[in-house]
């Protein structure tokens, strides 16, 4: 275990956060920070239930959509961590106070537009009335009926209502909040694993340096926006894998790492993210790789091995929608 990142593993699996140190092992080609309103855009949205199941809806008070229903949601500001952007966009536009519970899904068109959709609990305030309508809101309300019964600002807060009820039935994974570090760029630390028919697995590994996980980093130009968060996933892996490399799995947050206000006014994100490498038949180990720079380590802890492979066989990750 001394040769692999233990630490690091641990960290990651447990919904924490790990140094990014600027070392990407991946990336298009160096890139400026990341900054709101220049050349990324983070979206916050939060789903509230109360002790009757009911769901908390805000009516629209912005010209295009006036007089339009839809949950609570509203871009980050710079210098802005993320749960506090869901406590101001709650508090703003229903009135109440809030607790964000776990981040939900992960919905994102690349650093233009990453939405942050979390679970969350009411904890005070007064429900904001129509003799308290302003610019963020006119109204807010309890609503128990079907959503899609009100004219809503867009359909698209139907499935992730559906998510979120799921997820309060039956978690589909532990309570994930945004952990508080650093990260200049928008990236992607990823948890690649390797199981074999047999029962064995592995990790994959970059060798630069101490043995790491690997990251890469997303490119801000326009030109490099196409394909969202999977690009930089897909560009590693053909850096690494054979010239045809089976497909992997859909992806799925661990956790997430983020600190308002970085150096040089830095918004980067680091996201966890956790991937499977399909087999290549029965009894086949994991492909080849090209080079030395990255290599796969077989992990023999029984402890470590079935953390892993739990949360691979249940899909105990935060789903992440492109």
């Amino acid at each position: 275990m001394a040769e692999a990142p233990a630490a690091e593993l641990d960290a990651v699996l447990s919904g924490g956060a790990w140094d990014v140190a600027e070392r990407y092992d991946c990336c298009p080609r160096p890139a400026g920070p990341a900054r709101l309103r220049r050349n990324a855009c983070y979206v916050v949205l939060a789903v509230l239930f109360n002790e009757r199941d009911e769901v908390l809806l805000t009516q629209e008070a912005k010209p295009e959509c006036r007089g339009k229903w839809y949950l609570p949601a509203g871009r980050m500001e710079p210098g802005e961590t993320i749960v506090a952007a869901v406590r101001r966009e709650v508090r703003e536009e229903t009135g109440l106070e809030c607790e964000p519970l776990t981040l939900l899904a992960l919905e994102e068109r690349g650093p233009a537009w990453i939405r942050f959709v979390f679970l969350a609990r009411p904890t005070g305030g007064t429900l904001k009335t129509l003799q308290d309508a302003d610019a963020e809101s006119l109204q807010a309300t309890w609503w128990a009926g079907e959503p899609s019964a009100l004219p809503l600002r867009a359909p698209d807060i139907l499935p992730l209502l559906d998510l979120a009820a799921r997820y309060r039935r039956s978690p589909s994974h532990p309570a994930t909040l945004p952990q508080e570090l650093p990260c200049a760029l928008i990236c992607l630390r990823l948890l690649v694993a390797f199981a074999s028919d047999a029962g064995d697995l592995w990790v994959l590994l970059s060798t630069a340096g101490t043995p790491h996980l690997p990251v890469t980093a997303c490119g801000t130009a326009a030109s490099e926006l196409h394909g969202g968060l999977r690009a930089p996933v897909l560009r590693l892996l053909r850096d690494c894998l054979p010239p045809a490399p089976p497909s992997p799995a859909a992806l799925g947050l661990l956790g997430l790492q983020h600190r308002a206000g970085g150096a040089n006014g830095a918004d980067g994100v680091c996201f966890n993210v956790l991937l499977s490498v399909p087999a290549g038949g029965p009894g086949a180990g994991p492909p080849e790789l090209h080079g030395p720079a990255f290599r796969w380590w077989r992990v023999e802890e029984e402890g470590l091995k079935g953390r892993i492979v739990q949360r691979l066989r249940a899909a105990a990750v935060v789903p992440v929608y492109s």
